[in-house]
């Protein structure tokens, strides 16, 4: 066992974060009685690169009990809490990050995650496989396979695939229906909300929301914003995603003509430079501008920062950029994951879909990983199925089964 982190002391603090949030994912609850039992993983190595806080220390712990020993990393400087890696070190796991680390040292944190070569690897955004694949191959000699938890990493994988540049199997966790129907847009919709208003302490109600993008995050951010009384407009580059929005019922244009209207901008696409120079020359003073798509390369913060004739903090997790005119254009969590940096994440009952996901096909992937060339695979509907039944089950939710005559009518030619 080996670790970086900031603070050991910290480890009962991050120890009573991890118990909250284990009274509310049941489903992994659940599956850890059965890992606890089966074992899965026995003399396995496991490493993990999501967000770290809580909720995903729950998972990492329970792929420990499944036999595991696990490397843990954080996919994000800014949404790493340092009182959660003390609790993982203090358990004596493998832990390497820390809140705020710079370039250098959260590259390092990843190497130091991979360097016990693992059997499989559970990523986001794929930083763990841009690694193995481009610097460190060596650390991949044992890999079975891996999962990836967002759509920006499955974008990567994809890229890959077509570059014929992915040298193991690798399940595409953010696919699933638990994963993307609830994750990403209940999960996101909410998170993203509970940050700016708790960070920003202002109203919702009444303001001009720009959301860009209407994919499974964009539109659960646009959903909620409407549920909070905004007045909300999307931008899309998709004419069947704008047409929903549009049928939805949220006016739809073109980001040139949003920026002037804006009160609030919330990015969440999977691309870059979506809010840029000549959209901050058109805002209004006071516009909070905010990103949920996973890297900070939506809002062009490098064209803020040139326009700008003076930066100042304003507040935590907001800075304040001071344009020609006097109009100052506020810029959220650095244009980072704003919901996970400026907040507390995705709601633990969801991330308890999202992680039993991870688990499942993790464990696929013990089983089965060796028979797989190297490529992109769709999670089974079996595992789907298990994770969904499991969660109805601890709602106490019932559920219709179709009778034999049902059956068969349905599978009639």
């Amino acid at each position: 066992m080996s670790y970086s982190i900031r603070d050991i002391s910290l480890a009962p603090l991050g120890k009573k974060r991890i118990e909250w949030v284990r009274s509310y994912m049941p489903v992994l609850a659940e599956l850890e009685k059965r890992f606890k039992a089966e074992r899965p993983f026995k003399g396995l190595r496991i490493s993990v690169c999501v967000h770290l806080e809580a909720k995903t220390a729950y998972l990492g712990l329970l792929l420990r009990e499944g036999g595991a020993e696990v490397a843990i990393t954080g996919s994000n400087p800014l949404s790493t809490k340092d009182d959660i890696c003390a609790a993982l070190a203090e358990e004596g796991m493998n832990v390497h990050a820390w809140f705020n680390a710079t370039s250098e040292e959260y590259h390092e944190h990843i190497r130091k995650a991979l360097e016990f070569k693992p059997h499989i690897i559970i990523d986001d955004g794929g930083e763990f496989v841009t690694m193995l694949s481009e610097e460190h191959p060596e650390y991949a000699e044992n890999l079975i396979g891996g999962c990836e938890e967002t759509t920006t990493g499955i974008l990567k994988l994809k890229a890959r695939v077509r570059n014929n540049n992915l040298g193991f199997p690798m399940m595409a966790v953010n696919d699933a229906n638990c994963k993307h129907l609830f994750d990403n847009r209940h999960g996101t919709g909410q998170s993203t909300w509970d940050a700016i208003m708790y960070t920003t302490n202002n109203m919702v109600t009444g303001k001009t929301v720009v959301v860009a993008g209407y994919g499974f995050c964009a539109s659960g951010i646009a959903m909620r914003a409407k549920g909070l009384g905004a007045n909300v407009i999307v931008t899309e580059v998709n004419p069947f995603r704008a047409l929903e929005a549009a049928m939805d019922g949220f006016r739809v244009m073109k980001m040139d003509d949003a920026a002037p209207l804006g009160d609030i901008f919330v990015t969440a696409t999977g691309c870059r430079d979506v809010i840029v120079g000549r959209h901050f020359e058109k805002m209004k003073n006071g516009a909070i501008l905010a990103n949920s798509g996973h890297f900070d390369v939506e809002v062009s913060r490098a064209e803020l920062e040139a326009m700008a004739v003076d930066k100042f903090n304003r507040k935590p997790f907001i800075d304040g950029y001071v344009m020609p005119d006097g109009r100052i254009l506020n810029l959220m969590a650095e244009g980072r994951l704003v919901n996970i940096t400026a907040g507390n994440g995705h709601p633990a009952e969801i991330m308890d879909l999202s992680f039993a996901i991870q688990a499942l096909s993790a464990e696929y992937l013990v089983k089965n990983g060796k028979e797989l060339a190297a490529g992109l695979y769709d999670v089974p509907e079996s595992i789907d199925r298990e994770a969904a039944m499991i969660k109805l089950n601890a709602m106490g939710l019932g559920l219709d089964v179709l009778t034999p005559d049902q059956e068969a009518y349905l599978n009639a030619e």
